[in-house]
């Protein structure tokens, strides 16, 4: 940490207020939540409002993403600094205030500016969320019931998006996607004023500058590459460079997080195996999870003709699934199973169901086909986040809760942002290659033959998320000292 000593005003609250408090920051999280996807059954109608072409459509997802996920250790810092009840009413108050702005947005240059900028509030809402968790629960029975709470709105909260999505965009427009996001903003910051506890800082605020333009730079160089390549080919000249500028900020990253006497990132948070394996497991897990939910949302309205509302029903079953794998699985287990016994073979299940999609056809059924691969997606992922997010905030030192909790964030930010470029990359050139080699093929088959081949790639992603857990993760169950 810093050179500065800080304290914390946090005192131990009464039980009724801890849960009062979860409650609210739960409110506030759902909205986050909601915000990576809500917009995804809304894309195809905003789409042809703002006449943007497909190439152009997955910035608004991954402006969101990649503002969130390039700011989140910024705002972890600032939480921890400005203290995380007024960083978290200031997370509020913004982020409503961007929705609205993309709501009202004219073109679609505005709505994805106000994206980032919904990304950029929430990359400060969001680990003062995880933060006030981490420090206020830590009695493990409770911890893990708190965490699964957690866990679930944002293993499900993302799903359940999707139905919230089709429903305003069916009955209102898809512009209410963004507006719904002011009342909920009202209730939990009304909330969040009321009930939960300020933590200060005596320290003089020190902000790593460096650290933020490289680690942000490095990133956004990294998914603007992946997007162009939807374009040009990933053997292009202009993706090449690309790809070649976006490892040098990141390495010098890593040099001056090393060496600056106030990191924005402290490496001795990523470098613990079972931190650092959490926030690669939880990379991994949300890129294959984002993708199947942009193929999937495509291939219900455009090549099935689902509507908006049909198709957010059609979400639904990710949604119970996610519920029922955090709170019937992962948080009934955690106190008794070591981390990696829950996350690794949730993982493969997720893969599993990924797998699944790899046999799409233009009519496959829904119910024998895209329900089955949901439940297992939902059930598999609840068991990797649950125990991601309290193991990536276990054991560091509370001043500096605040940066772990963006870090966790920060790795499903950008899992999500990557995920999404990538998978929507690999789905446009599958399909642009058939169409070329074979002229006389249906556009409908082409566009499932994409969605196939991309759904193929996330089943590997996934798998390797598993992996990653089995390896690294050695955590023994919460009370039991883990090996060196």
């Amino acid at each position: 940490m810093s050179g500065a000593v800080m304290s914390e005003t946090m005192a131990v609250q009464p039980a009724a207020r801890r849960w009062t408090s979860l409650a609210f920051i739960a409110v506030a999280q759902l909205m986050v939540a909601l915000d990576a996807t809500i917009v995804s059954i809304a894309l195809p109608s905003a789409q042809t409002t703002l006449q943007a072409s497909d190439a152009e459509r997955q910035w608004v997802i991954t402006a969101y993403t990649l503002s969130f996920g390039g700011l989140l250790l910024l705002g972890g810092r600032v939480a921890d600094y400005l203290g995380r009840k007024r960083a978290f009413i200031l997370g509020l108050a913004g982020f409503a205030a961007a929705s609205a702005v993309g709501g009202w947005s004219p073109t679609f240059g505005i709505l994805v500016g106000a994206r980032a900028l919904q990304g950029a509030f929430g990359a400060l809402l969001a680990p003062t969320a995880l933060s006030l968790l981490a420090v206020t629960f830590i009695e493990p029975r409770e911890r893990a019931k708190a965490f699964a709470v957690y866990g679930a709105i944002a293993g499900s909260g993302a799903a359940a998006g999707m139905l919230l999505g089709g429903v305003l965009t069916q009955y209102l427009t898809w512009r209410w996607c963004l507006y719904v996001n002011i009342p909920i903003a009202v209730v939990a910051g009304f909330g969040g004023w009321r009930f939960l506890k300020d933590s200060r800082s005596s320290a003089t605020a020190r902000f790593d500058i460096a650290g933020l333009v490289l680690g942000s730079g490095g990133l956004v160089a990294l998914v603007y590459a992946c997007s162009l390549a939807v374009t040009q080919g990933w053997r292009s000249g202009a993706v090449l460079t690309l790809l070649a500028a976006s490892a040098v900020p990141l390495v010098l990253f890593v040099i001056w997080e090393a060496r600056a006497i106030s990191p924005l990132l402290p490496l001795h948070i990523v470098l613990d195996r079972n931190r650092g394996g959490a926030y690669l497991a939880v990379a991994l897990g949300i890129a294959g999870m984002f993708g199947a939910f942009l193929f999937l949302t495509y291939y219900l309205q455009v090549v099935l003709r689902y509507s908006p509302l049909e198709a957010g029903f059609a979400f639904l079953p990710i949604t119970v699934a996610s519920q029922a794998g955090s709170w019937l699985i992962a948080s009934r287990l955690m106190p008794y199973l070591p981390a990696r016994a829950l996350m690794a073979p949730g993982a493969l299940v997720a893969a599993a169901g990924m797998a699944l999609l790899t046999q799409l056809q233009p009519d496959s059924s829904y119910l024998t086909l895209a329900l089955p691969a949901e439940v297992l997606l939902g059930l598999g992922t609840s068991c990797v986040m649950v125990p991601a997010f309290s193991i990536g905030t276990l054991g560091v030192d509370r001043r500096e809760a605040g940066a772990a909790a963006a870090t966790v964030n920060t790795a499903s930010q950008i899992g999500g942002s990557l995920g999404t470029a990538a998978l929507n990359t690999i789905a446009a050139s599958a399909t642009a290659t058939l169409l070329v080699s074979q002229p006389g093929v249906d556009l409908s088959r082409a566009l499932v033959h994409g969605y196939s081949t991309a759904a193929g790639w996330g089943t590997a992603i996934l798998v390797l998320g598993g992996v990653v857990a089995a390896l690294l993760i050695n955590a023994r169950r919460p009370g039991v000292e883990a090996p060196d």
